[in-house]
């Protein structure tokens, strides 16, 4: 039995799991893997980056013939790089991080579905004024890059569900399992879309060091900040997103100093140098809280089959847990 939300039933779906759409590790092969499951994959368009566009949307588009789509960075890409993977007829567009305005009448008339990521009230009200079709809640717990001043997951994503209504939310952040998923669709949510879990499949475009450093790491481990940004010369508004990372030399030597580190303005060169004597890694490992929960590096389509499974087992499990009668206890 396949969970039927909102979301599954807009996007043509069997299960209300959406991948990431994270720069660098979600590529073709893995939106295709995910999408063929049933979830929904979301090739990470990041910066719109031509080459790169035109190859892995190609392997999305020839490798499923079940919804996929694209996401991009609002604050980094302009309308044609959007135009660019519109061209290869997503089912969907995920906009993020910066003011998704200018896209979406584009992606509407291109007959895809409007997701928008929001990391707080201001960016939710301003998602539903643009007629979102999806609104995704993104919780601090998540990795990679989010509000530096954000809300946690829990009590994030139902007020958006609240204030986004009749409009399908998706929860993000701190969701590794099913049990997550299970937990977003008892707050409100119409989904979960997830980032670090999908980085430790066969299909993610990292290399084994990320998948070792995944398979390790504690969620105690992580840490947000803007550090890491700054010292790789990035060009990423770090006053407004940070970045949750695993632990990092960097990090150690510039914790509360990023207007320093700001200031020097030979860091870039320095941390360039740094990973060519291999002191440092090339790219910083981009994991959320919940990288506990990893424990194997199974394929993409069998992690979507377990995500649902365990989802569905763990509502049953809370169902039954209710009393016949009604009543609650106090505690």
């Amino acid at each position: 039995m396949a969970l039927s939300t909102d979301f599954t039933e807009l996007l043509g779906v069997r299960h209300p799991i959406a991948l990431a759409p994270m720069a660098g590790a979600a590529g073709g092969a893995l939106a295709a893997a995910v999408s063929r499951a049933g979830g929904l994959g979301l090739v990470g368009g990041g910066y719109g980056e031509p080459d790169w566009l035109e190859r892995e949307l190609s392997v999305v588009a020839r490798g499923t013939d079940r919804p996929w789509g694209v996401g991009f960075l609002a604050w980094a890409v302009d309308v044609r790089a959007v135009e660019r993977a519109l061209a290869f007829r997503p089912a969907a567009v995920m906009l993020s991080f910066g003011d998704p305005g200018p896209f979406v009448d584009r992606v509407r008339d291109a007959g895809a579905a409007v997701l928008i990521q929001v990391t707080d009230v201001e960016e939710a009200r301003r998602a539903v004024d643009l007629g979102a079709d999806v609104i995704v809640a993104q919780g601090t717990e998540s990795g990679g890059h989010g509000a530096r001043r954000g809300r946690s997951t829990f009590p994030f994503v139902p007020l958006v569900a609240d204030l986004a209504a009749p409009v399908p939310v998706l929860a993000a952040g701190g969701i590794g399992d099913g049990r997550g998923v299970a937990a977003a669709l008892a707050l409100g949510a119409a989904g979960a879309l997830i980032g670090t879990r999908f980085q430790a499949t066969t299909e993610a475009s990292v290399g084994s060091a990320v998948r070792e450093a995944l398979l390790e790491g504690r969620g105690q481990d992580t840490e947000r900040n803007g550090v890491l940004d700054i010292a790789r010369g990035s060009s990423w508004p770090v006053e407004r997103y940070t970045a949750r990372t695993l632990g990092h030399p960097y990090l150690d030597q510039w914790r509360d100093r990023e207007p320093e580190l700001a200031r020097d303005g030979s860091a870039p060169l320095k941390y360039r140098d740094d990973v060519a004597r291999g002191v440092i890694p090339a790219e910083p490992v981009w994991a959320g809280e919940a990288v506990d929960l990893i424990t194997d590096l199974p394929s993409a389509a069998e992690l979507v089959t377990t995500l649902a499974a365990q989802a569905e087992d763990a509502l049953t499990r809370a169902g039954r847990r209710q009393p016949a009668d009604g009543s609650h206890t106090a505690g």
